[in-house]
Order: C-alpha cells, then structure tokens, then sequence
C-alpha cells in the first residue's frame, strides 16, 4: 500500500509531511510478477497452425530503464479472413480508424498481420498520427514482400488504395503524443525476423502490449468441430488493460486467431456475438479507450469446410467455444483492474429481455458507490438496488421492486446470503456478510422476478472489480 503522510508539530501546527508513493502495482524488479498473479501466467500453449508472434523493445515508452518489449508483431504464414470491433469514443485513435479502413478495403480477406505498440496510444495526433500508423502498416506488408516465402507476391501499388494493406495496427498508452515512430519503423524488419510460433513468443508478445498491466493475459486451446471430429483446432488470444476499461461495443485491446476455416462474412457476427458477453460485459472504472479494439483473425491452416453459418452445428459449435474462451479472456483484465482487491460478477435473472438484464449489471458495475462498498467489505445492499432503480433505457414494466431479490452468492460452495426477497429486507447476519466479503472471488445475484408480466427469463452478466485507494494512486500518477 501508498504509505500514509506522516503528520508533525512544529510552531504549534500540525503539518503534513508528504512521504513517496511506492507502485506497489508495478513489478518490484525486471519481469516479475505479483505472487497473487502469477497462477493466471500460462506455462506452455497449443497455438494456431501457421501464427507467427513476436515481441521486441523499441524504446517507445520513454520512462522504461528495463528493455521490456514494447512492439509486439502477429503475422501469419497465409492470407486470413479477418474482422474487428472498435471504440465508440468520438475520439477515435488514428490506429483505429486506418484498422477499419484495411477491413473494409479488403472486405475482411488477406488479413496477414497484426503490429502492435504500447507507451502511446497515437490518439488525438491529428494527420501526422494518421501517417505515423499507415507508415507502420506498410513497413509490415513491406516485410512480406521481400520475403521469398511469401505466399501473396505484392503487387504494384501495395498499401495504396488500389491495393491496400493486409496490415491492422493498434497503440496503446499516453494520449495526445506522437510515436517515436523511427524508432518503430526502424525496429520492425527485425520483429519480422523474429517471429517464431515458440511458446516464449506468444508470451513476449502478449508482454509487448501492456500498460499498467502486472502480468501478461495470454490463453490458448484446442477443439473440435461435429463436421470433423478427427481434426484438432487451436485458438489462442491475448488482451492488455487494467483500467479506462468499460468497452463499448468493442474492448481495450485484444486478438485473437485461430486455424479454423471461418470466411469473415462468418467471422463477423461470431465475434459480435462473443464480444457481447464478454469483453462488453466487464468494467474495471467505467471509462471507454479511444484506442479499444478486438480483432480476430482465421487462416484455415488446420483444413476442413470452411463455416459458412452460425446456424450450422459447426456454426453453433463455435459460437459456443469462442463465447466462453473471450468470457475467460475478458475476466484477466478485472483480475488486474488497476487497484483491484476483488474479482465480483453480478448476474442479473429472470429479466423480460437480455438487453435490460445487460443494462442493469452494467449499472451496477459502473456504480463507484458498489465498488467502494465491496472494497469497505461493507454488505450496502442498497446500493445495489439504488443501481437497479436508476438504470436508464430499460423496457416498461422491466423492473418491479415488489418482485426484486438480492442475493450475495459466495464461490466457495457455501450457502447464499439472501439480501432482499421480492422487495422485503432480510434479517442479514452482518458477520457472515463481512466473511463472504473478505473473500477476493464473490457473486451478486439479482433476480428480477420476470418483470411486470412475471415471464422473464432472459439473464447476462456483468464482471467488475472494486475501488480501492491504490485506484486513486495510480491514476494521480499515471503520466508520472
């Protein structure tokens, strides 16, 4: 913890004498990681055929004494299907918009790489920033050009509007700064000759795009499809952020890749709707980057029919399978909110529509009164409810407060503390509540009874972390 001021006498008044903060949320020494984070680090990792990942130092972010990696490149050995969600901030970083542009250029196919830099989040630059991001794209599908192994031999004009780039770009950091990007443009034909699909890669990369992030968020996996139950597929992802994390239709940033034949007319709506419950289901303090982006890409490497529909069992499939891996993604970043002690999902049931159940955990997770009160250990129920009362948007009749129950669900297997039933207190035991509430992992259930019909049954969820001092301490700080 920040250590406090100390206070002492001197002519008769008592003054404040203001001892260093110590960053008790960033690594003590050269890579290391909190003890409390070190389980969420993954050891090994079965990635995607034909993905290629690196991480390297640049010197983009001018503090850094260590040559910690800071520029982290994902390419992969053939053209990929590729979608992505974006930020809805008005302030849109300039790495965002010329993402979106390669997208919609190419129509979500050739897709070959990702570039990725953290240190400064090349947003509200203005045209040299807009510059400074299409000049990294085109220095990666320079790369692939003089290549011998390049699958897609360029063509004249690469990265101009008659052929344009196969290349997304993210930043993030500092706002309102231009990139060193000399440095960035100079160092990427080494990230390039660099990449290998080695364990260590993966992970140097997921660390090149971190923040005020304690540790690096990288997952993987294999699966089946019903069509081809002898082929094995590999899904891998990694995500950065720790706080101005409430994403809006997008998420802070991310990737993820996997070797299945999905086209992007497929990618699409699999990635709406995984985002949805996941990466937009989470909040760490309730602000939304200018720089979030979720960008998946697919290259087929692994074989099979391509997916064609969600509707299909493959389809279904792997809606299932990318839903709950971006849910298990998505939850890295409350366990590293900025300051966090607690690690609370708030389900909201029995709710005419998923839409109004979604807006109401929302709420609930953005409400500073709940966060403080979880980091208090304090059992406010009412502030729950006060949550649920002044949500706005929600359907007529969606809410009934003679029908709503509160209910604390603890994660160790023990039994439910019932808060509030159908709009009558309960007697709360308050010992038992302050031990469910010392515990890091906890569940809020908010049952809305159905509605004024009495007929929900929609639900969704919502994960959040507390507030605490040390959120204060890092965001006072943060360019410092």
């Amino acid at each position: 913890m920040a250590s406090e001021p100390k206070l002492v006498r001197a002519k008769g008044i008592i003054e404040p004498i203001l001892t260093k903060y110590v960053r008790t949320y960033s690594a003590p020494v050269a890579d290391a990681i909190p003890v409390s984070k070190r389980k969420f680090l993954p050891t090994s990792g079965t990635y995607p055929k034909g993905f290629l990942a690196v991480g390297i130092h640049v010197g983009v972010k001018a503090t850094t004494k260590r040559q910690t990696p800071d520029l982290a490149l994902l390419a992969s050995e053939k053209p990929c299907s590729g979608t992505a969600v974006f930020t809805k901030n008005k302030f849109q970083a300039a790495p965002v918009t010329v993402s979106r542009q390669v997208l919609e250029r190419r129509s979500g196919e050739g897709i070959r790489a990702i570039i990725i830099n953290s240190g400064c989040a090349n947003a509200v630059t203005g045209k040299g920033g807009l510059d400074d991001a299409s000049s990294m794209a085109r220095a990666v599908d320079a790369c692939f050009q003089a290549s011998p192994d390049n699958a897609t031999p360029a063509r004249q004009g690469q990265g101009s509007d008659m052929d344009p780039s196969s290349t997304l770009v993210m930043s993030t950091g500092v706002i309102g700064h231009r990139l060193p990007i000399a440095k960035i443009l100079s160092a990427i034909p080494t990230a390039y000759s660099t990449l290998s699909a080695t364990h260590d890669n993966w992970l140097r990369a997921a660390k090149a795009i971190c923040t005020t992030d304690t540790f690096p968020k990288l997952l993987s996996r294999t699966f089946t499809l019903p069509s081809s139950p002898g082929t094995t597929y590999s899904l891998a992802g990694m995500t950065k952020g720790a706080g101005m994390i409430h994403p809006n239709m997008a998420t802070l940033l991310g990737m993820l890749f996997t070797d299945a034949p999905i086209p992007a007319k497929t990618l699409q709506p699999l990635l709406k709707h995984a985002v949805d419950r996941s990466f937009n289901a989470i909040s760490v303090d309730g602000d939304t980057s200018t720089n979030d982006t979720l960008a998946f890409l697919a290259n087929g490497a692994a074989g099979g029919d391509p997916i064609t529909s969600l509707t299909s069992e493959d389809g279904k499939a792997i809606t299932e399978i990318v839903t709950t891996f971006t849910q298990q993604l998505s939850q890295l970043v409350i366990r590293d909110g900025e300051g966090a002690t607690k690690f609370v999902r708030v389900r909201v049931t029995n709710s005419p529509s998923f839409a109004d159940a979604q807006k109401i955990a929302s709420t609930i997770a953005r409400s500073p009164l709940v966060k403080t009160a979880l980091y208090g250990k304090d059992a406010n129920w009412g502030r729950i409810l006060c949550a649920v009362g002044y949500t706005d948007g929600l359907s007529p009749g969606a809410v009934v407060p003679e029908e709503t129950s509160v209910t604390f669900v603890p994660t160790d297997g023990s039994e439910m503390l019932k808060l509030l039933v159908r709009g009558e207190p309960e007697d709360v035991d308050e010992k038992r509540a302050a031990k469910i509430l010392e515990e890091e992992d906890l569940e809020i259930l908010v049952d809305l009874g159905g509605g004024e019909r009495g007929k929900g049954t929609e639900e969704a969820s919502y994960w959040f972390c507390d507030f605490s001092h040390e959120y204060v301490t890092i965001n006072g700080d943060y360019r410092t």
